[in-house]
């Protein structure tokens, strides 16, 4: 696939996908709206690093100055760290922030759309977004499920975060031809909690399984995502009787003030780590730290 004049690749990641190395695509969205200062940058630059010692091409991806960038220098992404002018981009944005010249943190679907068109295969993030609560009336959805739906990445991910609908986000997965399966599970994990109560119907138990999986469904000449749900380790989830009480009260707070729409997510999600005391940001780390791990080998034996 050529790479759209608009996307920048670095030479590294050029270098890299041109000679079939591995390369794990990382996005942008966790440095630039989801941790704290100066915590993010840390983040960012130590989870290349993690990469980069298991053999992998880092590509933390991100949109800066209005320029699609796979592939951020180092100071690229301090600059979407510490900017307060940084949005937050999905796919319908790109457009617009290159028009106007904007800072983006890059969404888990701008993210893998513009990984597959810079010929990287595999991408990790931390939660990924699905169905909203309430969508029956309201058709919220991430963007992430159709854009997943026609982009040919695989994708591993600690499930969607527990304030969406996962029975929905499931169902609309498998309308969508979307293959997901279990990394060692089959009980789809709640992103902060190791398991959500629904279960999968296939698991894989090495990054060889899931790298066979994504040869299998380019075989097919498939053209959806494939989604490997990755749990968090149990002795650094929430606990669950913790973490159900807590969810709970922050859904009725949502109700309570009046918000809707984009607006719910932030909400609850600054909700949930007042009440757990900062413990879910911590959780929020680990799961992105094992899902980064896990892309980078999945990565390698793909590469293999």
């Amino acid at each position: 696939m050529q790479t759209p004049p608009a996307i920048r690749v670095s030479e590294e990641v050029r270098a890299a996908v041109a000679d079939g190395r591995p390369v794990l695509a990382l996005e942008s969205t966790i440095l630039s709206h989801g941790l704290p200062s100066p915590r993010n940058l840390e983040v960012g630059l130590r989870s290349e690093q993690e990469v980069r010692d298991l053999g992998v091409v880092p590509a933390t991806i991100g949109v800066v100055g209005g320029e699609a960038v796979v592939g951020l220098a180092p100071e690229e992404i301090e600059r979407l760290c510490s900017s307060e002018w940084v949005v937050k981009a999905s796919v319908r944005d790109l457009p617009i922030a290159r028009a106007k010249g904007l800072d983006a943190g890059t969404t888990v679907a701008a993210t893998a759309w513009l990984a597959h068109r810079a010929g990287i295969r595999v991408m990790s993030t931390g939660g990924l977004g699905g169905v909203h609560r309430g969508a029956a009336e309201t058709f919220d959805e991430s963007a992430d499920l159709p854009v997943l739906a026609e982009t040919p990445i695989l994708l591993v991910s600690a499930g969607v975060k527990s304030i969406l609908d996962i029975g929905a986000t499931l169902e609309r997965l498998e309308t969508l031809n979307v293959p997901v399966v279990g990394y060692r599970t089959t009980s789809y994990p709640g992103f902060y909690v190791a398991d959500s109560g629904f279960t999968l119907d296939y698991r894989v138990d090495s990054p060889a399984e899931a790298a066979d999986l994504a040869r299998a469904r380019d075989e097919f000449g498939q053209r959806s995502a494939v989604l490997v749900a990755n749990p968090v380790a149990a002795e650094h989830q929430l606990d669950p009787a913790e973490h159900d009480r807590i969810l709970a009260e922050a859904l009725a707070a949502v109700v309570d003030a009046g918000v809707t729409g984009h607006d719910s997510t932030p909400f609850l999600l600054d909700w949930v780590q007042r009440a757990t005391e900062g413990r879910s940001l911590e959780v929020n780390l680990q799961v992105y730290r094992g899902n980064v791990a896990l892309g980078a080998e999945i990565a390698r034996a793909l590469a293999g």
